[in-house]
């Protein structure tokens, strides 16, 4: 098991997610000094720990251990939470991607207009 390989996936995700370790300690019911040593392996996080990273971040413990490059691994449909159950947003999402679409431009002033949302909320 590489230590160092998973603290960066670990880090990587929560960085990715755009949160700070006290809000992902929060999230996932671990202590925020913990957060910080898992990232810089000091510690490594136990089964269940990597069970809610896992389900958090909607990758496999394969892709936390480095077992695999594919943060699906073998068994997961990568789709964020956000995503699942709620139509709409995902033809939102896939319509922002479609250069052809009529509503293109708004789509894409309204995506920016919630990550600045986002971002003054965070």
């Amino acid at each position: 098991m590489d230590k160092q390989l998973i603290a960066k996936r670990l880090k990587g995700l929560r960085e990715a997610a755009k949160l700070s370790q006290a809000k992902l300690a929060t999230e996932i019911n671990v202590k925020q000094p913990l957060i910080a040593r898992y990232e810089t392996a000091i510690n490594t996080p136990a089964y269940g720990v990597l069970i809610q990273y896992a389900d958090y971040f909607d990758v496999s413990c394969d892709y936390l251990l480095g077992r695999t490059d594919n943060p699906q691994g073998k068994l997961y449909e990568c789709i964020p939470q956000s995503l699942k159950g709620n139509p709409q947003l995902k033809e939102f999402v896939d319509m922002c991607f479609d250069p052809s679409s009529p509503a293109n431009a708004r789509l894409k002033d309204t995506l920016l207009q919630l990550l600045e949302e986002q971002k003054n909320n965070g």
